[in-house]
């Protein structure tokens, strides 16, 4: 019996690096997908349907949400974007990880749909460092930053709904840390008691 793989559900403020730790993540752990959203905006130059998003029309996404098909979905600046349920399932049935990369707010909806996701926070060292790496960044306005790094005392308020905080002050050292996490999640009892099981089918357990 093949165990199910981990949902390893990923949030954080604008800047403090949760991107790049899913891509480093993926790279250490090829087997590990990265979770296509389904979109109803129009595919931008260079983006590919069912690589960068799934694009579907507003009455499809709609279907989808009647449908219960999607883990988590949102309506920002007038697009909608959601998790396919179908898409996850089948990869975690695989046996495979998968990590979603979401704000809280969508964090909170799929742990109330799939409360066996593993959900994980990163945060910068310290405010000072996260408005240093949005400027740094130099693709957003003056004005653009301070709401992001406004929105971003708000949005560290939900590390507490989450299993783990995961501190980036570097790439690599935290994505093993997160790495570290999806292995003890993946030998969990819950996750692994079918070893024991199969044992004792062997004869290899005896009734005392």
């Amino acid at each position: 019996m093949k165990p199910q793989g981990v949902l390893l559900v990923l949030s954080g403020p604008s800047g403090a690096g949760k991107g790049t730790i899913c891509h480093r993540l993926c790279e250490m752990r090829p087997e590990m997908a990265y979770s296509v959203s389904a979109t109803t905006r129009a595919p931008r130059k260079g983006e590919t349907d069912g690589v960068n998003y799934f694009f579907v029309s507003r009455q499809k996404f709609q279907e989808m949400i009647t449908g219960n098909d999607l883990l988590e979905y949102a309506e920002i600046y007038g697009n909608c974007y959601g998790t396919p349920r179908s898409y996850v399932m089948d990869i975690l049935n695989q046996g495979r990880d998968v990590v979603l990369e979401i704000d809280p707010q969508g964090a909170l909806q799929v742990k109330k749909t799939f409360p066996d996701a593993v959900f994980v926070f990163i945060v910068p060292p310290s405010l000072d460092e996260l408005s240093k790496r949005i400027y740094k960044r130099g693709t957003a306005t003056e004005e653009v930053i301070k709401r992001r790094l406004s929105a971003a005392t708000s949005e560290l308020a939900y590390a507490s709904k989450y299993d783990y905080i995961i501190v980036n002050d570097e790439v690599e050292k935290a994505a093993n840390k997160v790495g570290n996490i999806i292995d003890a999640e993946r030998n969990r009892a819950v996750r692994t008691f079918f070893i024991v099981d199969e044992i004792c089918q062997n004869g290899i357990c005896e009734e005392r």
